[in-house]
């Protein structure tokens, strides 16, 4: 997981909270806001471990959203490691920043959001294709749910 910022077309601020599942590289959520902290984090783990169940390790970088006490105290009750990356070194969590350059170059630069809804709509439109329409090499190009259905059977 992993943060990225953007703007409305106003200039407005946005904060936008990405998951990937380095596995199935299927895309679980792209939370976005004006301000972001520790609670979303949680809340929106909180929601895709209700559908999914929990992971074991979480890959992140080590802003205060991800090291502070409330995703702590998550993690360890939920008995899930956070795996640190190095400072200054994003290649040690070189998935999800290949996808946030994706998303930056497929969704937000290509664009203009005029509010904070039409933002998660066109994001979530975004995010449904690249789960369901966009094959991935690793998965021997499939799709990520064409590769989690495949797990399934």
């Amino acid at each position: 997981m992993d943060f990225v910022a953007d703007q409305l077309h106003n200039g407005s601020k946005l904060r936008l909270l990405t998951i990937v599942d380095t596995y199935t590289r299927e895309c679980l959520a792209v939370e976005l806001g004006v301000r972001l902290n520790s609670g979303n984090v949680v809340d929106v783990l909180g929601r895709i471990a209700k559908d999914r169940g929990l992971p074991k390790r979480i890959h992140c970088d080590n802003g205060s959203e991800f090291s502070g006490r409330v995703t702590d105290l998550w993690a360890y009750t939920n008995k899930v490691t956070l795996a640190f990356s190095r400072p200054g070194k994003p290649t040690d969590n070189a998935f999800i920043e290949s996808f946030n350059g994706s998303f930056r170059d497929e969704c937000l630069n290509c664009h203009w959001f005029t509010s904070l809804e039409d933002a998660k709509v066109k994001i979530e439109l975004w995010r449904k294709d690249y789960n369901e329409t966009r094959p991935h090499r690793a998965l021997n190009n499939l799709t990520p749910l064409e590769f989690v259905a495949k797990m399934v059977t």
